[in-house]
C-alpha cells in the first residue's frame, strides 16, 4: 500500500478555480483567495504543531494568518485535500476538528467545542458543504456528502448525504 499524499496548495488552488463559478483561474486563485492563503499557512503550522518545539511557532503563524485573512484555523486541526473556504471571513476551525477531502465552507461558519474533554470539535466527512454562518458545536460527526444550511446550528450527528437547516439542525 502506498503512503498517502500530503495535501498540496497547488492542488487546492486548482480545485478552487474549478469549483468557483466566479473564479479567474488557478493563478488568480493562488494570488487572491484568502481561504487558500489560510489553508496554506495552516498546512505549515500543522506540521510544526506536531513537533516538540513547534507549538509556539505554529500558534504565531495561526494568529498572523487569522489577522491577515479573517479565518482562524487552529494548528492542531486536521484538514484533508482541496478544502475550499469561500468568502472566508470569520470562519473558525477548532483544534480537534477533522475535515475530510473536497469540503466547502462559506463565510462565518464555525466549528467550536462544547467543553467536553478529548475530541471537542466536529469530524467532517468528504464532500460536505457548510453554509454561511453555520455553527457546528461539539464532537459531532457530519457524514460524507451532507449539506449544512446557512445559519444552521448543528449539535448532533448528521447522516451522510442529508441536508440540515435551522436552529438545532
Amino acid at each position: 500500500m502506498s503512503e498517502p499524499t500530503r495535501p498540496s496548495v497547488l492542488a487546492d488552488a486548482r480545485a478552487i478555480a474549478a469549483a468557483d463559478p466566479a473564479g479567474q483561474g488557478t493563478a488568480a486563485t493562488l494570488l487572491s483567495y484568502p481561504g487558500l492563503h489560510a489553508v496554506a499557512a495552516h498546512r505549515l503550522a500543522h506540521r510544526l504543531w506536531s513537533t516538540r518545539w513547534g507549538k509556539p511557532a505554529a500558534q504565531a503563524i495561526a494568529t498572523a494568518t487569522a489577522k491577515a485573512t479573517g479565518i482562524t484555523i487552529h494548528p492542531g486541526a486536521v484538514i484533508g485535500h482541496r478544502l475550499f473556504i469561500d468568502h472566508g471571513s470569520e470562519v473558525v476551525i477548532g483544534e480537534t476538528s477533522v475535515i475530510g477531502d473536497d469540503v466547502t465552507i462559506y463565510q462565518g461558519a464555525s466549528f467550536v467545542g462544547d467543553g467536553t474533554p478529548g475530541r471537542r470539535h466536529a469530524l467532517v466527512g468528504n464532500g460536505v458543504l457548510i453554509g454561511s454562518g453555520a455553527k457546528v458545536i461539539g464532537p459531532v460527526t457530519i457524514g460524507a456528502g451532507a449539506k449544512i444550511g446557512a445559519g444552521a446550528v448543528v449539535t448532533g450527528d448528521v447522516a451522510a448525504g442529508t441536508t440540515v437547516i435551522g436552529i438545532e439542525a
